[in-house]
């Protein structure tokens, strides 16, 4: 292998295989072959990638330094199988981007000769130009064998990420988090359009109101950290708000009362940390957010 340029083989040419590929291609290494079950899935791509597009896995390796398996994650071990062949991996760099999926997904391809290592964005992607727009500059956890290690931090590295080594055991946390930074935020903002329409506000209107607020609170997160960030009424121990909060909810939307409890008692612990709100008014509100009366709480 070339010291700064590879020849690449991407396996799934879904949105971030495609955008990783275009992404290689910009910066000068060479991709050789793409390969995908679907047809159309490989004639989207194309203008992306380039190379020749395939749909035989292991004809689109023979020539490859580096082999990225980005097919979705259930399927990572059975495309690796496809191309586990000695005469085709052995002595290259067999690669799969799961956040979850530790190296074991690639152990096929490690016993015909194979280096393997995992390469994940911190990052979401709604399409092909979203995902060449946002992979610069995301955090990429790198799991790898010592041999693959160099070359999986100058592939971060050439897409314009920042490397991060993630243990193969700490892999399924490590993508909880992410799971919570992205698609538990999308969840998160659906339950607040839904509650602005129980109040008479539009779907366009709820997201005018509600993402300047969210934006701010990023910006406050990103300047001061999300402790220091947090404000409303739990970090201001204000009970007779968050009594108001629940009686509505439990009323109008029974079904997120759970979801207000247990993000509430969240907040409270951050509350704490931050040092606004008293061990009393803690209990307080975390009596009220687990349903204990006025009675129970004197008690």
């Amino acid at each position: 292998m070339k010291k700064d340029s590879y020849r690449f083989a991407i396996i799934g040419l879904g949105k971030v295989g495609t955008a990783i590929g275009y992404l290689l291609k910009k910066c000068g290494h060479r991709i050789i072959a793409v390969s995908d079950k679907s047809a159309a899935a490989l004639k989207k791509a194309l203008p992306y990638t380039g190379g020749r597009a395939l749909r035989d896995s292991k004809q689109a390796v023979q020539e490859a330094d580096i082999i990225l398996i980005t097919t979705p994650d259930d399927i990572i071990a059975i495309a690796c199988k496809e191309i586990a062949d000695p005469g085709l991996v052995c002595g290259k760099l067999v690669f799969h981007v799961s956040g979850a999926g530790g190296l074991d997904l690639l152990d096929s391809a490690k016993k015909a000769g194979a280096a393997v290592a995992s390469v994940h964005p911190v990052q979401s992607f709604s399409s092909i130009d979203s995902a060449i727009n946002n992979l610069p500059g995301s955090v990429f956890g790198i799991t790898a064998e010592n041999k693959a290690k160099k070359y999986a931090v100058k592939i971060v590295r050439d897409l314009g990420g920042t490397p991060i080594f993630i243990s193969p055991d700490q892999k399924p946390l490590y993508h909880a988090a992410a799971c919570f930074a992205s698609n538990y935020l999308v969840s998160l903002l659906n339950v607040v359009e839904l509650i602005y329409e129980s109040v008479g506000i539009n779907e366009e209107n709820a997201r005018k109101a509600y993402l300047p607020l969210v934006y701010g609170t990023l910006k406050n997160i990103e300047s001061s950290g999300s402790i220091s960030a947090l404000t409303g009424p739990i970090a201001r121990g204000d009970v007779s708000t968050i009594r108001k909060h629940i009686t509505a909810i439990k009323k109008l939307h029974p079904q997120h009362s759970s979801l207000y409890s247990a993000l509430g008692s969240v907040t409270t612990n951050i509350a704490r940390k931050k040092g606004t709100l008293s061990l009393k008014q803690a209990r307080i509100i975390n009596d009220l957010l687990k349903g204990v009366t006025k009675y129970e709480q004197s008690k």
